[in-house]
Parts: structure tokens; C-alpha cells; sequence
């Protein structure tokens, strides 16, 4: 077996404080969505994901997909989401054996109401942070990464 190539000492910085800036960044802003919405991330992402596709639904397959979860899962999660009138579960007309996932009237009044309070906390925890430079490069380099790892455009946003 070949020999590993090991992090140097500036990769290794770069590789470390991004996963400790990930873990607190996102449990930061979690953290603030749900005290300020009652939405949880998840809950987010689903309407979200919802909101910005054609007439306001997906199949539970591409959410799933776009979410990194299984279906089941993330069927237990819109079981959740359905009871708090947030979303509802359609038939799928092409698949019998698929659902569509609908965003409510309720569910889009809720991330409206969500969605300032959201992206003040990416702001305060992040974009206000940097400079236009490094927001830039940051975007470089998520856009590089995600041609990797996510070659489906879809899944890239």
C-alpha cells in the first residue's frame, strides 16, 4: 500500500478550522432558526427546497436526494412537518408508488416570517465577517468542491 500523502502543516490548518467552523457555524445558526421560528434546520431546508421549486412542490425522492437523508427518514421528518400543517403529502401522478410533497399556505407564510431572521444570522456569523475578497474566494472554492462531490447541478444549491 502506497504511502498516505499527509497534510502539511497549512493544509492541515485549513482542513481542521474548517470543520470546527462548519460545526460551530451551522449549530450557531440552527441554534438561532429555531429560537427565533420554531423551525428547525431540516424543517428549513424542506421549505426552502419547496419555495424556490415550480409550483411549490417536489417529489420525495429529490428532497431526499437534494438532503443527503434516505426517504424513510425524511418520510418520518414530512409525517412531522404534515402535522404542523407545514406541508402535505400528494400522490405522485407518474409513480404510483412515489409522493409529492406540497408547501401550504402556512408552510410559506412560515418561511417568509423565517427567512429574515435566518439570513440576519448568516450575516452576523459569517458574511459580515469577511470581505468581498474572501467571500469570493469562499465561493470559489465551495463551486470547486461541489463540481466534485455533487455533479448534478441540482444538488450543488
Amino acid at each position: 500500500m502506497p504511502e498516505p500523502r499527509w497534510l502539511d502543516d497549512d493544509e492541515f490548518r485549513a482542513w481542521i478550522g474548517y470543520r470546527r467552523m462548519r460545526l460551530l457555524l451551522d449549530a450557531q445558526v440552527n441554534q438561532d432558526l429555531t429560537r427565533e421560528s420554531g423551525l428547525s434546520a431540516p424543517d428549513y431546508d424542506v421549505l426552502s427546497a419547496l419555495t424556490s421549486s415550480e409550483g411549490h412542490r417536489r417529489r420525495l425522492t429529490e428532497l431526499a436526494d437534494r438532503m443527503l437523508w434516505s426517504k424513510s427518514r425524511l418520510s418520518r421528518h414530512i409525517g412531522r412537518m404534515e402535522q404542523r400543517g407545514l406541508v402535505a403529502r400528494e400522490g405522485c401522478e407518474t409513480d404510483a408508488r412515489g409522493s409529492v410533497i406540497v408547501l401550504t399556505e402556512q408552510g410559506l407564510r412560515t418561511i417568509q416570517e423565517a427567512a429574515p431572521g435566518h439570513v440576519a444570522s448568516v450575516r452576523r456569523h459569517l458574511i459580515d465577517l469577511l470581505s468581498p475578497e474572501q467571500i469570493d474566494v469562499l465561493g470559489t472554492i465551495a463551486e470547486t468542491v461541489l463540481a466534485r462531490l455533487a455533479p448534478d447541478e441540482d444538488l450543488r444549491r
